[in-house]
């Protein structure tokens, strides 16, 4: 089946601040770009999955209310979750499992106020 997602906006108070804390706890490296007077944190995608971006402009609130978006943490969430308080977010769910089949999960508040969740298989 087609995903029927296609772009995430993550907003941000502080595009490189954002940048710093989603480039250490997922160890990926974040292309920076400019449309209009928004700025925006491209996380990279292997083409064929849904675009994730960090958004700064006048428009973006980060918020800990409204839709939840769940971040794949590989095989394992806990590494990544460990990371997240040491660069400035807070864990307020631990590593949780859903079920053997469908894996785990935690929720966490990045360092911009936003509330996401992480899922592994492991």
């Amino acid at each position: 089946m087609k995903n029927l997602i296609s772009i995430v906006e993550i907003p941000v108070a502080d595009l490189r601040r954002a940048i710093r804390f989603y480039e250490n706890i997922l160890g990926v490296a974040i292309e920076e770009a400019t449309m209009g007077d928004t700025q925006l944190g491209v996380l990279p995608t292997d083409g064929g999955t849904v675009n994730v971006v960090l958004v700064h402009g006048t428009d973006y609130k980060p918020t800990a209310e409204g839709v939840l978006l769940y971040l794949d943490a590989g095989d394992d969430l806990q590494p990544t979750l460990d990371k997240i308080s040491q660069i400035g977010g807070q864990v307020i769910v631990p590593k949780t499992e859903i079920s053997p089949e469908m894996g785990y999960f935690a929720l966490f508040i990045d360092c911009e106020g936003n509330r996401l969740g992480l899922h592994s298989q492991g």
